[in-house]
Parts: C-alpha cells; sequence; structure tokens
C-alpha cells in the first residue's frame, strides 16, 4: 500500500486502443433568455431593503455573463417564494426531461442514427429529483430498445459532461461496435433563482447559471468531424468536500462554496499537467467556463493565450455556466471554428468536490462510418 501521498496512475481503462470518437453536440437552450440587467432589475425588486443590495448588485454586474437561458420567467411561481419544494422539483425534473428530449433528437438526426440503433445512453443531471430517473424516461420517450444500457450519473453537477464522456469511451472500448447516446441537462434556475436564499454565493450563482441540455454519440468509428478521445483523467482534490457542496432544505436545495473555493481550479492544475506531461504542445482547449477565474487559471497552467479560450468565455458570456452542458457548449462552438486535423488538444471540467474530470485527444476530420 503507498503512502497516502502517493499517486498511484490508472490505466486500465484509460487508454483506448483505437479511440473513442465524439460527434457534433447538439445543444439545447432554455426558452426564457434572462439578461443580467434583467437579473438586477430583478434583486432590486425582491430585496429592496436588503443591506446587502449594494453587494449583490456589485457582484452579478461582475460575473462575466451577459445573459443566460431560464426553463420559466423570472416571475414564474414556480421561481417564487411561495412555491413549495414539491412544485419546483416537479417543474425542474419535467423542464430537463424535455430538453434533454429535444437534445437527443436533434443529434440522432443529424448523424442519421436511428434510436433502435443506440445501444447505451448516459445521462448525467443534477438540479431535481425524478424516480424512474432521467435515463429511463428518456430511454422510453426517444423509443430505445427495451435491453439498451443505461447508466444515471446524478449530483455530477459541472463536471457531469466531462464525466460522462469519460464513460461513454469505458462503453465503447468494453463493447467495440457500440452506439453511445450521452445526454446532459439541468434546469438550474430552479435551485439558483430561489428567493429564500440571500447568501453572496447564492446571489452569484442566480446570475451565473443557465438551464439547457446537450447529447453527444459516442463510437469506436468517427461519424463525422470531432474529437477522438485517446486517454482520460479523474482527479479528486483531497479534503476539499466543503469547496462547493448542496444542501438541501425546507426550501428546496442550495448551492454552497468557501472562499477556498475560488483557487481550486489552480490546485489541480499542478496535477493536470503531470497527466498531460511535459513538455505538452496543446492545439486547442475545451475548458469549462465556470467562471472567468477557472478559465483563466486553466489556460494559464495550461501555456495557453488569450485565443484559444474564445469559445469558453464567449459561452460564459452568452449563455453562462450551464453546468455539465457547458463543455459541450464550448465543443460545439470549437466545431465552427475547427482546429487542424489530427491537431492535439484538452478537454477539462470541474465540480463539486472539488473533482476534475479530463479528455485528452485528437480532433478528427475522418469521413462519417456510415
Amino acid at each position: 500500500m503507498p503512502p497516502p501521498h502517493v499517486i498511484r496512475p490508472f490505466h486500465k481503462w484509460e487508454q483506448y486502443m483505437s479511440g473513442a470518437y465524439v460527434t457534433r453536440p447538439a445543444v439545447v437552450l432554455a426558452d426564457h433568455r434572462i439578461t443580467t440587467e434583467e437579473i438586477l432589475d430583478d434583486l432590486r425588486l425582491q430585496f429592496a431593503d436588503h443591506p446587502r443590495l449594494g453587494a449583490f448588485l456589485r457582484v452579478v454586474a461582475n460575473c462575466g455573463v451577459d445573459a443566460r437561458h431560464f426553463t420559466r420567467p423570472l416571475d414564474h411561481p414556480s421561481l417564487s417564494a411561495s412555491a413549495t419544494v414539491s412544485e419546483r422539483t416537479r417543474t425542474a425534473f419535467e423542464d430537463a426531461l424535455a430538453m434533454a428530449e429535444r437534445a437527443s433528437r436533434t443529434v440522432l438526426a443529424e448523424h442519421r442514427v436511428d434510436p433502435w440503433d443506440v445501444d447505451a445512453v448516459i445521462t448525467s443531471h443534477t438540479t431535481s429529483w425524478g424516480l424512474p430517473h432521467m435515463d429511463v424516461r428518456l430511454a422510453n420517450a426517444l423509443g430505445l430498445r427495451p435491453d439498451v444500457r443505461h447508466l444515471a450519473m446524478t449530483t455530477l453537477a459541472c463536471v457531469g459532461g466531462a464525466q460522462s464522456l469519460i464513460r461513454a469511451a469505458d462503453l465503447v472500448a468494453a463493447h467495440p461496435g457500440s452506439t453511445v447516446l450521452v445526454v446532459v441537462t439541468e434546469a438550474i434556475s430552479s435551485v439558483c433563482a430561489n428567493p429564500h436564499d440571500t447568501s453572496i454565493e447564492a446571489i452569484i450563482y442566480r446570475a451565473l447559471f443557465g438551464d439547457s441540455a446537450g447529447a453527444v454519440l459516442v463510437t469506436d468509428r468517427p461519424l463525422g468531424t470531432g474529437l477522438r478521445i485517446e486517454d482520460s483523467w479523474e482527479h479528486t482534490l483531497p479534503e476539499s468536500t466543503d469547496r462547493y457542496y448542496g444542501r438541501l432544505e425546507h426550501t428546496g436545495l442550495h448551492f454552497r462554496s468557501t472562499k477556498a473555493a475560488v483557487r481550486a481550479a489552480g490546485d489541480v492544475l499542478p496535477h493536470l499537467r503531470d497527466w498531460l506531461g511535459a513538455p505538452e504542445v496543446l492545439d486547442w482547449a475545451v475548458i469549462h467556463p465556470g467562471s472567468p477565474r477557472i478559465i483563466t487559471d486553466v489556460a494559464d497552467g495550461l501555456g495557453l493565450g488569450h485565443q484559444d479560450t474564445h469559445h469558453s468565455r464567449t459561452s460564459l458570456a452568452e449563455n453562462g455556466n450551464l453546468g455539465g452542458i457547458a463543455v459541450l457548449d464550448v465543443l460545439r462552438r470549437t466545431h465552427d471554428a475547427p482546429p487542424a486535423d489530427n491537431s492535439p488538444g484538452v478537454l477539462t471540467a470541474f465540480g463539486p468536490g472539488f473533482s476534475t474530470a479530463a479528455l485528452r485527444g485528437t480532433w478528427t476530420k475522418a469521413a462519417a462510418g456510415r
């Protein structure tokens, strides 16, 4: 048994001999676009007499987000102080499932894959409760085969997209020829627009997050241009469970964080660099746009320039932090200005814990395999 400070690398499923190919993601944004000015006006209305209103307005104005999308308007009953936990939860789950179905149907249609040809479905979803959960509901809604493999990855939050891709690559390696549907969906407004929560971090999260769903297909042969996964890495920062966490109360689920959270990504970077190896030249990067600080810390730690973070910064400004969907949105944007064929790059995301998931691979412009 090695001493606690020694990290033994795990390679059994982390290296994919033939690679796992990820299609262009389909991303569905929620129906209601909410600008930061609207968030500010809503705060002025709800907390007119609050002694920290000035601080609330300052942190929201400086969060790096111009707009985000919510499944419901700001004045919807499900987001009001009078809404019960049951009402908030039911509305959020229904909205998340509807977005997930739309994203799934889009990616299947774009790549001409019949639902009956999907061999496995992996879902990531955190912001509401349901039983049966998202994987079973989605399999029924899409008409997937009764014997489809399914994996519901819950409460992963922002790292859910990257970890779902890792699990999909594992499935493809274990079952060659499989087509895996990965779907990530979140109605984060159900948590962050909760007017009962007036902590400063809750006010920041109210402006930072948005609602969406994203879907991709993962196979062992390319269905078109995109990411080829060659290796993956997961890391949990020791003694970090309080940096980002959720707390369930009588008013609903609340996100929490400590002051140490802002430097968590930077604390992980030395370990990420060790895994990537030195010198590792990266031609492109898909960085989880969790906040301006996260994007900057990762870029600086990996020796990337300002232009290398363009897609992450634009995603954050236009959509806010989409949780686990965020890296799928950045990957989608990478398709719009694709790297050179066979160029190396990395995808990385961070989540509660503090946990990290990363994928190393190359960009491929290979012809579709169907």
